[in-house]
């Protein structure tokens, strides 16, 4: 699937998101040969598995010129590097405890051009800094992923949604979001029509 899918959901890019975003597939193919990031099968759906995925959180909101947003367990730089490309006056901070995955964020970040983002070899534990948002990819459960960032969500909101975690999500969610009263789900159904996006969800969590 090429990148046309990013651009039939996000008919409002400027020529330099749209080239950013048609960049990605092959900076990525190249750096998998290298320091494998992304599954093989995964590789060829890039824009609809990864890209078009991570773009979900952009659908339940739409972050300000100037915020930060801190992406934890990135991998290969979901959902950080397409939201950075969607939001280029937002500060990205990405973090992966695995060395290899960040060298792969750095060097796509580079071949992108991209300014807001910057890339961290740690664990989020170790991070200094508060931040608006925090989104990820399904790292771990919510309840141990609420215990990993405590503390680092600012407590001034400035976005049409209080400040929180924006946690991308697939399958069954009652058992482990019991304890959050607050969490709201997003289906991704209802802005994507693609199969893949069946089970696939956001969970909002305010702070």
């Amino acid at each position: 699937m090429s990148v046309g899918i990013v651009f039939k959901y996000f008919p409002n890019l400027s020529s330099r998101q749209q080239e950013q975003f048609a960049k990605m597939e092959a900076l990525y193919q190249d750096w998998n040969l290298k320091i494998n990031v992304v599954s093989r099968k995964d590789i060829d759906e890039l824009y609809l598995r990864h890209v078009l995925h991570s773009l979900g959180i952009a659908k339940v909101m739409e972050f300000q010129g100037g915020a930060s947003v801190l992406d934890v367990g990135t991998g290969g730089g979901f959902p950080g590097i397409p939201l950075a490309i969607l939001f280029p006056e937002t500060k990205f901070t990405l973090v992966d405890a695995i060395g290899k995955k960040i060298r792969v964020v750095n060097e796509v970040v580079n071949g992108l051009g991209l300014t807001n983002v910057r890339a961290f070899h740690c664990r989020v534990e170790d991070l200094k800094g508060n931040y608006d948002f925090i989104v990820s990819r399904a790292v771990a459960a919510m309840p141990t992923f609420v215990h990993w960032t405590r503390g680092k969500i600012k407590k001034k909101s400035v976005h049409a949604l209080p400040n929180g975690i924006l946690y991308l999500k697939g399958g069954d969610l009652s058992e482990e979001l019991q304890d959050y009263k607050k969490a709201r789900i997003y289906p991704l159904t209802e802005y994507f029509e693609e199969p893949f996006f069946e089970t696939k969800k956001v969970v909002y969590l305010p702070a």
